[in-house]
């Protein structure tokens, strides 16, 4: 038995997991970050608002801006000005004056109260109310915003929404961590580049596509390495190109056992691999190791499995590496529509389709082939149906766990 205390060979997620954060120091480096360019960087400080939002009192509807205690004196009150956002009344009410007000804009000084039109019957210049509340109808300063409070923490990766967040503490510049580079590369004899003639005798190689495309979902810069020939001189030179550039290396192939798998013998040679075999489904042989200046991820060679493996492990470790402190997994609890077929030994990730029925319950069943060679399965599906090792067929009616996918996988 080995230290994880699995006899099968095979390394636990939740080990493997613990293991790659124990292995790896987060970036440290922080640039400053036009507003415009920063989306999907991470934010390196807490970033504390220098305004109050909304900057002053102002009326949430259209209608009169009064004092209570006129109204309470007095139904009938006399409209003496307009208040319009960006063009304030600038007097000050007094007794039995009302101002015409419109929605955001400032409340004038003396008033207490904003009355909605409705309420209110217009004779000229004298304004009749009924329904009047005190202090409705009026967004204090501050009161989505206050100065000093903390708006988004570091480690926070910015969306769009942030970014018209900051924009409105005219904010332009934010301090991020710097941009993660990924250096990614392909082996195998038999792949072919898109766009190149069909042979018989060749794949086309979509798996490196594929990750570009996920990685620049995470706001990393690819060095896009192509395709290296199964051919250990070749590997090494890729290797070490990389291993000079790069914050992490992916590769897919050649982290099997086959004569022509080169890519685990060459990392041995330059760095040291923590673990090459995980148990997971679909991914078994997935690598995760150590070069001199970066860290390294060997993917499997079958489409569905990159895909999986990426998502589900190399997204967080590159996440924590880029210095986001959070990426977990939404997880809900469905039941199955129809049965799923496991074999206990590995946590599996089988893509399915769920919706909520009518009576409000998470509904999931599996959506075609479970191949690892089909990729397609992933545009029949909306999720993952998570199957712990020790489980094994789940039958109707029974609960799963579901996983809907992140902006990752979908679109």
């Amino acid at each position: 038995m080995n230290s994880t205390g699995d006899t099968s060979g095979l390394m636990p997620i939740h080990y493997a997991k613990q293991l790659m954060q124990k292995a790896i120091s987060p970036i440290s480096e922080v640039v400053l970050c036009d507003l415009n360019a920063c989306l999907d960087r991470i934010i390196a400080h807490d970033i504390v608002s220098p305004i109050n939002v909304p900057a002053y009192d102002n009326s949430a509807m259209d209608g009169y801006a009064l004092k209570y205690d006129s109204f309470i004196a007095c139904e009938t009150l006399r409209q003496v000005g307009k208040s319009f956002a960006g063009a304030k009344f600038e007097g000050q009410l007094k007794a039995g004056e009302c101002v015409r007000i419109m929605t955001g804009a400032e409340i004038p000084k003396g008033a207490d109260t904003v009355v909605m039109q409705e309420n209110a019957r217009v004779d000229g210049k004298q304004i009749t109310f009924h329904s009047v509340t005190k202090d409705d109808a009026i967004r204090r300063a501050g009161y989505d915003i206050k100065q000093g409070a903390t708006v988004l923490q570091a480690g926070t990766r910015i969306n769009p929404v942030d970014i018209g967040l900051l924009a409105s503490l005219g904010i332009n510049e934010v301090d991020v961590y710097r941009q993660l580079c990924v250096a990614v590369f392909t082996t195998g004899d038999e792949l072919l580049a898109a766009g190149q003639a069909q042979r018989n005798d060749r794949i086309f190689d979509s798996n490196r596509p594929m990750l570009i495309a996920m990685l620049s979902r995470l706001g990393a810069r690819v060095i896009d390495l192509g395709i290296i020939a199964d051919n250990k001189v070749k590997i090494q030179a890729a290797f070490e190109h990389a291993n000079q550039y790069a914050d992490c290396v992916i590769t897919t192939g050649g982290v099997s056992v086959g004569e022509a798998d080169y890519t685990r013998e060459v990392l041995a040679q330059y760095g040291s691999i923590d673990f090459w075999k995980l148990a997971i489904k679909p991914g078994k042989p997935l690598a995760f190791g150590r070069l001199s200046n970066s860290i390294f991820f060997g993917l499997p060679g079958n489409p569905v499995s990159a895909a999986v493996t990426f998502d589900k492990i190399v997204a967080p470790a590159l996440a924590y590496l880029a210095g986001s402190r959070s990426f977990t997994a939404v997880t809900l609890q469905g039941v199955a529509i129809r049965d799923f077929k496991k074999r206990p030994g590995r946590t599996d990730y089988q893509r399915a389709h769920y919706f909520v029925n009518d009576a409000g319950i998470v509904s999931v069943e599996p959506s075609g082939s479970q191949s690892s060679g089909v990729l397609s399965c992933f545009r029949k599906s909306n999720c993952y149906a998570v199957f712990e090792s020790d489980t094994g067929d789940v039958l109707k009616g029974e609960p799963v766990q579901v996983q809907p996918f992140n902006h990752i996988i979908s679109e």
